[in-house]
């Protein structure tokens, strides 16, 4: 079994938020306005989501209004958690001097990955906390907002309505955490292997992974695909009677994502455009079988894992409805 790779869980936080670019300028009570305002959102977003997707009221675990240094420093605890809970065995300590280095090092770009994410994510849920949490980061919400001249509180309620859907999906499917968890396990376990490159890496993504981890990076993919592509579908799903101007965002949202230059460069490093493909995947997935079989007919994927969709059956829907429901 290949050895766990060694990292020092303290070092993710602290150096990523000391690179945290700073956010648009406002004065305190603008920042005031912001945040009650997004958190009105967040408490607005449960009922239309359970209404639209069936999944229930269920979800439990705070709702928070935050900034890019406090989602650094969430999502390096979450990845702590996940790693020592994926590892299956204690995480390696520091016995020599190299090891230390190499840990602190490995912390050090962990940290400076999610400093550079920080400023591109609207919202989140959080998982893989000891108290699961969905998120909303301010500055980048009012950086958007502006950037699309779009209706500031319909734009907050519907970013609210994606991250809402992700609470819902996993306390509809409490094994899904478990499941993700073990294929991070299993992805560590994969990451000593020298096969040589049939080319060379076309992105971040591709230089830390190999072959052995890139089969199971599919599963993941497949699994991500369809919880992305549902939420992206669902908060469109509400409709105009919730978010008056839901077709103006999603035009302004999807050209914005389609951006090319020096932005498709970096989605590109950062696999980005992996994540962008998990939207428009998987929202194409999920709209082929709701034709077929309604939402409720999609929402066995949440039954259990053999319920998931392969990256097979994500590009073709039919073959997931002819294997749930035949």
């Amino acid at each position: 079994m290949p050895a766990l790779p060694f990292l020092d869980t303290r070092v993710p936080g602290a150096v990523g938020a000391s690179l945290v670019p700073p956010g648009p300028t406002m004065a305190p009570a603008d920042i005031a306005a912001l945040v009650a305002s997004l958190r009105a959102s967040l408490t607005a977003s449960v009922a239309p989501v359970a209404d639209v997707t069936g999944l229930g009221e269920v979800a439990t675990g705070p709702m928070l209004v935050i900034d890019r240094a406090t989602w650094v420093s969430a999502n390096a605890d979450m990845a702590a958690t996940m790693l020592a809970e994926g590892a299956g065995e204690p995480w390696p300590v520091a016995q020599r001097m190299r090891d230390t280095i190499e840990g602190r090092l490995n912390g050090a770009q962990l940290g400076g990955l999610l400093a550079v994410l920080s400023s591109r994510i609207l919202g989140q849920y959080l998982p893989f906390l000891r108290t699961p949490t969905l998120v909303v980061v301010a500055p980048n919400v009012i950086k958007v907002e502006r950037e699309l001249n779009v209706c500031p509180a319909d734009f907050r309620l519907w970013v609210c309505l994606h991250e809402q859907t992700h609470r819902l999906q996993f306390a509809r499917a409490p094994w899904l955490r478990g499941y993700l968890i073990e294929r991070v396990g299993r992805l560590l376990r994969a990451g000593d292997d020298s096969t040589p490159r049939a080319q060379r890496p076309s992105s971040l993504l591709e230089v830390v992974t190999t072959p052995e981890q890139h089969v199971v990076l599919e599963e993941v993919t497949a699994a991500m695909s369809l919880l992305e592509g549902y939420a992206d579908d669902m908060m469109d799903r509400v409709g105009p009677a919730v978010v008056p101007s839901v077709a103006t965002i999603r035009r302004q949202f999807n050209q914005r994502r389609a951006r090319g230059g020096w932005t498709r460069v970096v989605n590109k490093l950062l696999s980005m455009d992996l994540k962008l493909a998990q939207y428009r995947d998987g929202a194409a997935f999920c709209r082929a079988v709701i034709a077929e079989v309604g939402v409720e007919g999609l929402n066995r994927v949440y039954d259990a894992a053999p319920n998931l969709p392969t990256p097979a059956e994500i590009a073709d829907p039919h073959r997931w409805v002819a294997r749930v429901h035949g």
